[in-house]
């Protein structure tokens, strides 16, 4: 195994190199504008061969799950030196397009001030991911609405995408 620190973009020109190409906990999401979800898109497939696979998970715009991410990403714990954190999740309520943006502030005891972080996040249905993969050179094989490879339906909360070179 080698590891290469860096994006798709960056990485060595790896053409016809890999069996299996995986994309996981989201990271996909992450791709928020064309140019670089397309870049990321043809930079998979020219480094898969024939007979590779692209595998990713998505999560599926239409269960909407972002609407409850104020309460599920909100709470308390107690690190290691017994201080109780706080987080509190705010999703912007304007939603665009299909991006969705969310401001997580963290608080503890003692700390100097809050921490913050932001994130935004791309919801692309299986349509959109098709016609991606399609520029890109890559078909949809197979995808599932869950981890147990489950029927992708309207309640799926997964896109879980399998997709390889035309035949």
């Amino acid at each position: 195994m080698e590891w290469v620190l860096g994006d798709l973009l960056s990485a060595p020109g790896w053409s016809r190199e890999f069996q299996l190409v995986v994309m996981t906990g989201h990271a996909f999401q992450g791709l928020l504008g064309d140019d670089e979800l397309r870049g990321a898109l043809a930079a998979v497939a020219t480094a898969l061969t024939d007979d590779g696979r692209f595998v990713f998970e998505t999560r599926n715009p239409l269960v909407r799950e972002w609407e409850d991410w104020n309460t599920r990403y909100s709470g308390e714990v107690v690190d290691s030196a017994g201080t109780v954190v706080r987080c509190v999740c705010e999703v912007e309520t304007s939603v665009r397009g299909d991006l969705v943006s969310a401001t997580y502030t963290y608080t503890g005891g003692g700390w100097e001030r809050p921490l913050l972080s932001h994130s935004t996040l791309r919801f692309l249905g299986p349509d959109a991911l098709a016609e991606l993969l399609d520029e890109a050179g890559l078909v949809v094989a197979e995808q599932f609405g869950d981890w147990d490879r489950g029927p992708l339906t309207d309640t799926s909360p997964e896109i879980i995408t399998v997709a390889r070179r035309p035949r």
